[in-house]
């Protein structure tokens, strides 16, 4: 049988991205990057990362930092000034973008990993950007990795061949979760919270999203919470 595919998978540590880790297992052979930016949570989001890590028994990952995001702020996840919203008003439909998004941050993100692509013969970027079911980011759109993947073939060496593969960006939260049930991701070793990390705070978005997804996909979550708001 021909040598799979080498495929780059941005692993935050949260579910989605958790979840397209174990969807890019089944074709590539991984290769994990993560990026620690200043956000509230980096600590508990790297040990997540490093546990899926370990899961898939991957050896090639990569660990790095953007500290300009905490010196930039203008984002309640790296900006200790701003609050993290709780009244889940970001999640209705037309909801302007809350505070929680990090500006331009993706772009950050796939550039990191399009240099390693590049450096290690990687023919795929798995990234777990949400559209339809999340917080309404604008760099989570289809257009976004359209357009930075016509920015790829523009910037890189002509022989370079990379292609941005997004398999969640249509999939409502729920679907996620039964998605990764089906390939037996470890979900147990996400981190989704924006606030703490000994316990889920329960009433961020993040954590809303996630346990609406759960709820509605009739599976507990083992993730442990301060509290629990109804999704």
């Amino acid at each position: 049988m021909a040598e799979k595919p080498k495929g780059v998978v941005l692993l935050s540590g949260g579910m989605d991205s958790c979840v397209v880790t174990a969807i890019a297992n089944v074709t590539h052979r991984l290769a994990l990057i993560h990026t620690s930016y200043g956000q509230r949570t980096e600590r508990r989001e790297r040990r997540s990362f490093d546990e899926i890590a370990d899961f898939y028994d991957v050896r090639e990952r990569l660990a790095i930092r953007l500290d300009s995001f905490a010196q930039i702020g203008g984002s309640a996840l790296t900006d200790q000034r701003i609050e993290v919203p709780e009244s889940g008003e970001a999640l209705e439909p037309h909801a302007a973008i809350p505070v929680t998004y990090v500006p331009f941050r993706n772009a950050h993100f796939l550039s990191a990993a399009v240099s390693w692509a590049e450096v290690i013969g990687a023919t795929a970027i798995f990234i777990g950007a949400v559209a339809e079911d999340s917080s309404g980011y604008p760099d989570c759109r289809p257009e976004y990795y359209r357009a930075f993947e016509e920015l790829i073939r523009q910037g890189t060496r002509p022989e370079t061949h990379i292609e941005i593969i997004t398999p969640v960006i249509h999939m409502r939260k729920s679907e996620i979760v039964r998605r990764g049930l089906e390939l037996g991701a470890p979900l147990s070793s996400t981190w989704s919270c924006y606030q703490y990390e000994d316990a889920a705070c329960g009433a961020c978005d993040s954590c809303r999203l996630r346990l609406k997804a759960f709820a509605e996909a009739g599976v507990p979550d083992a993730l442990a919470y301060r509290a629990r708001v109804a999704p």
